[in-house]
């Protein structure tokens, strides 16, 4: 995945928040060294020579609670030099949450506190990434 991006790339979900080219790299390292059973599907809607735009859903176990995720996304994606510049993915980060969390997510799922506390996990979690522990 990392080949796929751009030395200047930069990447925003509702769950990881903004990311630079660095955080980019330390997510989809993260993401894919837990994920065994990661399954993607997707469909573009709309592509030229300088971008896309996909709908794709992603099926994994959340590996903090074992808990299974169904994730229906849509991202717009902007190319420079054939790699990807800025990439935006939209989903419902409640019904995620719901899904990966459980109870703790339909009860906080909707909390803008709830999500500081999740992005800074999260971020914690990519900066151990980066270090190799």
């Amino acid at each position: 995945m990392n080949a796929c991006y751009h030395p200047e790339a930069r990447f925003h979900d509702p769950v990881f928040g903004h990311l630079d080219a660095d955080g980019v790299r330390a997510m989809w390292q993260l993401l894919l060294s837990r994920g065994t059973d990661l399954q993607l599907a997707y469909e573009v809607e709309r592509e030229g020579e300088e971008g896309a735009v996909v709908r794709w859903e992603a099926r994994y176990t959340f590996t903090r609670t074992g808990r299974q995720v169904v994730n229906k996304a849509r991202t717009v994606i902007t190319l420079r030099d054939g790699l990807v510049l800025h990439q935006d993915d939209a989903f419902d980060r409640w019904r995620w949450a719901r899904q990966a969390l459980g109870m703790p997510g339909i009860l906080l799922g909707w909390s803008p506190a709830f999500w500081r506390k999740v992005r800074g996990q999260l971020r914690g979690a990519l900066d151990r990434q980066r270090k190799g522990q």
